[in-house]
């Protein structure tokens, strides 16, 4: 599990200086990016009580993902940029188990309010919500990995200039992500470079 912290916030500190190379200096609120994400999050699972909804769990588990990036970005900040540290104590959180409370709206609500109160990632709801769209570890570090390459190739191709193409084929590039994901061994040493590849030979020239 450490090693995959390791290499999660290796990955998130690529991403980082992709968009701003002294990004440990500029101070950005990952807390609040955190808490607006939550919202984002509430929206998927539905909290309107007037009409009917159905749960999107598919997109609830990439909302869990983008507040993981906010979270490791938060954590690696509050260690100065050192990944072993952020990664111990991440572990060590972890291990500390899932939220007493088992109400998903309530656990987001705690997220959002964590994350204002503290400005960090609240561990045992974060994993609660996991859990409770039957998510574990391993399958948030392949999301994770997945929705990291896809973030590098956005920026890559226009991103933060605004000429990127987010649809493609009538598809949002997060189908094909999954698609794509789904074709490939994860497991396998190449799997980030492999999903690069298979983005970029989709991504309309």
């Amino acid at each position: 599990m450490k090693q995959k912290l390791l290499n999660m916030l290796a990955l998130q500190d690529r991403l980082n200086r992709q968009i701003n190379p002294d990004w440990l200096q500029a101070d950005n609120e990952w807390y609040r990016a955190i808490w607006l994400e939550s919202a984002e999050l509430m929206e998927h699972y539905g909290w309107k009580w007037w009409k009917a909804q159905e749960h999107d769990l598919e997109q609830i588990r990439l909302e869990l993902v983008d507040i993981w990036h906010f979270g490791l970005s938060a954590e690696l900040l509050a260690r100065g940029g050192d990944r072993e540290q952020a990664a111990q104590n991440m572990l060590t959180q972890l291990q500390g188990g899932q939220a007493d409370e088992t109400d998903f709206r309530n656990n987001v609500d705690q997220l959002a309010r964590h994350a204002l109160q503290s400005r960090t990632l609240d561990m045992p709801a974060f994993l609660t919500l996991l859990g409770a769209v039957d998510t574990d570890f391993d399958d948030l570090y392949r999301i994770y990995v997945g929705k990291n390459v896809l973030n590098r190739f956005r920026q890559d191709h226009g991103y933060k200039d605004g000429s990127y193409i987010k649809t493609w084929e009538g598809r949002e590039d997060n189908e094909h992500l999954a698609e794509v994901v789904n074709s490939l061994d994860t497991d396998a040493e190449d799997f980030q470079e492999r999903l690069y590849d298979a983005l970029e030979s989709r991504y309309p020239a």
